[in-house]
């Protein structure tokens, strides 16, 4: 007989204090051919993918306990809080006037000379107003990218027409009409308020300004006269808002969000959040590397906002080792890795703009933003583009594409894997 393996998630003994779990959830992973065993401490449940359960309970540390000499679980996990941080805030908000004549970059889009990323590689950009001139905007299927974040303003002007429409749903009906397990979820689903048996809500307007501002950067309409343009011009944009205004997010939360944006159509998946610490828990991980071998997702991670060597001090989800994830350091219009970059030789695979970048935030307004959270849109945009004009990429083919077409740079060989900071016409040659 072989012997029981139970492994219960435990405290890093290098924290000096235990790191927050909700105590109202577990994740509990069943051997092959069993179910989950009943408890009068279950309160619901839901399969999140292949056997891995979310058990919504009264007492997560009593139910563990008493779940752990069971022989038919395979592993049973806390859900951890990622600590409370502040996320990068708007500066300089304001409104923008509408415009309809192009400019020399071939948009109409007011806030374009702010967009200093798009400019060429020579000027320390992305060289995205070259692609468009060289390959035009791409066509086809659009190519959709959830943002896991504060949530999005799926009514802003220059997002509501490339926001992603669950069209098997009816909006604002109460009913799940598409049997899915959420209710109203039309732009995607808020996990961070649930209904009384646990499960995600529908409405994931932005509280914030964060996922707006990402969302805007990855696909801002392009050439509408309004806002700005984004990296993506063929693109729908998936709301999922998991990380609350003062971070705080969960695993359960986060790998929830990466399974129901991959069941839903997503092919790029944005992250702009992260963690210090791994208690061990692996269901992020798990989650990323099943979507990715099941649904061909591809998730783009910043590296974090430490000014730390991601090669010697991990942050997460950034350090979990998967050929489905793309990390992101951040650069400066001036060439430079950003100050307060996190890097790594073997461990961040790219640079991107991420210094002062302009984008949308709610009510109609725009800003400027900074961290890794804004470089991983960046990089998460050219994917996307990359995508919608080559759907068949797996995603480790289009991560290769990304790395291998990057504008190298000596101030980036012993910061990131591939040396360089993307470029999307190089990527599209």
């Amino acid at each position: 007989m072989l012997k029981m393996s139970i492994v219960m998630m435990a405290t890093v003994g290098a924290f000096a204090s235990s790191p927050k779990i909700n105590l109202n959830r577990i994740v509990v992973k069943m051997k092959d051919g069993h179910s989950l065993p009943k408890s009068s401490l279950v309160k619901s449940s839901k399969l999140l993918f292949e056997n891995m359960y979310i058990v919504n309970t009264v007492d997560a540390k009593k139910l563990a306990q008493d779940l752990k000499s069971n022989n038919k679980i395979a592993k049973i996990q806390f859900d951890y809080f990622s600590g409370r941080k502040s996320l990068p805030s708007a500066e300089g908000t304001e409104t923008l006037e509408k415009n309809l004549e192009k400019n020399s970059d071939g948009f109409n889009d007011p806030g374009m000379r702010r967009l200093w990323g798009f400019k060429t590689a020579d000027k320390n950009g992305m060289d995205i107003s070259n692609a468009y001139k060289n390959f035009g905007s791409a066509s086809g299927d659009p190519i959709i990218v959830a943002v896991v974040d504060t949530g999005v303003d799926y009514n802003h002007e220059d997002l509501k027409d490339v926001m992603w429409v669950n069209k098997g749903e009816i909006a604002n009906n109460g009913i799940d009409d598409d049997g899915n397990g959420y209710i109203d979820d039309i732009h995607g689903i808020n996990t961070l308020v649930r209904d009384e048996q646990g499960r995600a809500t529908g409405d994931m307007m932005d509280k914030h300004s964060h996922g707006t501002h990402v969302s805007g950067t990855i696909g801002a309409t392009q050439n509408n006269g309004t806002g700005i343009a984004g990296v993506a011009s063929n693109v729908r944009i998936m709301g999922i808002r998991s990380v609350p205004n003062s971070g705080d997010e969960t695993d359960i939360d986060v790998a929830e969000s990466f399974i129901y944006a991959a069941k839903h159509g997503a092919k790029v998946i944005n992250c702009s959040f992260g963690k210090k610490h791994n208690e061990g828990g692996m269901i992020v991980k798990e989650a990323i590397d099943h979507i990715g071998e099941k649904y061909g997702v591809l998730v783009v991670a910043a590296a974090g906002n430490e000014s730390s060597n991601n090669d010697r001090s991990k942050k997460y989800p950034a350090s979990f080792e998967s050929e489905n994830l793309l990390v992101v350091a951040s650069t400066t219009k001036w060439g430079r890795l950003s100050g307060f970059s996190n890097y790594g030789q073997t461990t961040v695979d790219v640079a991107a703009p991420g210094s002062s970048i302009y984008s949308t935030t709610p009510r109609n307004r725009y800003s400027n933003m900074s961290g890794t959270s804004m470089a991983s849109p960046n990089t998460a945009g050219l994917a996307a583009e990359i995508l919608a004009r080559n759907p068949e990429l797996s995603p480790i083919q289009l991560k290769n594409i990304i790395m291998d077409s990057v504008t190298k740079g000596r101030r980036y060989t012993s910061k990131t894997v591939s040396g360089g900071l993307i470029n999307l016409n190089s990527a599209l040659e």
